[in-house]
């Protein structure tokens, strides 16, 4: 069976009523375009990353430093997506535990006070981080022969799941650490998805029941 973009993909699974822009933490996940293989591979449970991946890597690890009141947690990139945990500065103790040491820009850059109003949504900050890896994509295909793509990098839609309690947030951390050593049965791996005969989405989704 031929993958179909069309049939495999995620919709979009936002929680009703849900403020975006309030502090806390969630995980995220956004995929390449028809599920292009674009970022490397993985061999042995482990992921190898080519030029392309390590750009969207730096990009993604990058982001506490542009924008104050974000901050990262444990993620990965896949040869055709990327998991992480975002973190909105402010979160309360079960959402951002404290003394795990793993949240990075916490402070928010130079001068900006701990515990500040994040400035940005959920939303901007997945939109910023597709346009800024997309343009930088586009650039290295013209000039270092980087494989195109076509119409977009990324799927318009990604998935995002709020992290309720500290946990959940280790459960999700240990899923994205552990991704790689799933990779023959994850969904968002192409052949995955074309022996089941449809994509299942992602694990955290109500109906994976990963986690």
């Amino acid at each position: 069976m031929t993958y179909d973009p069309e049939r495999h993909h995620r919709k979009s699974i936002r929680l009703p009523g849900y403020e975006y822009t309030q502090a806390g933490a969630y995980f995220v996940t956004v995929c390449t375009q028809n599920r292009e293989c674009m970022f490397g591979d993985v061999a042995e449970g482990q992921i190898a990353l080519a030029d392309p991946g390590r750009m969207v890597e730096s990009a993604w690890r990058d982001l506490p430093e542009h924008y104050p009141g974000v901050a990262l947690d444990e993620f990965v990139v896949m040869p055709n997506h990327l998991h992480g945990i975002i973190i909105l500065v402010g979160a309360g103790p079960r959402a951002c535990p404290q003394g795990s040491g793993r949240p990075q820009g916490v402070d928010g850059g130079p001068g900006q006070p701990q515990g500040v109003a994040p400035t940005l949504s959920l939303p901007d900050v997945v939109h910023r981080f597709k346009s800024l890896t997309t343009a930088r994509y586009r650039r290295e295909v013209r000039d270092s022969g980087w494989q195109p793509f076509a119409g977009r990098l990324w799927q318009r839609n990604y998935y995002e799941h709020v992290i309720r309690d500290e946990d959940e947030l280790d459960r999700v951390r240990q899923y994205i650490a552990e991704n790689p050593l799933r990779w023959d049965e994850d969904p968002e791996n192409p052949e995955v998805a074309q022996a089941a005969g449809d994509h299942r989405g992602s694990p955290l989704r109500p109906n994976g029941g990963r986690l």
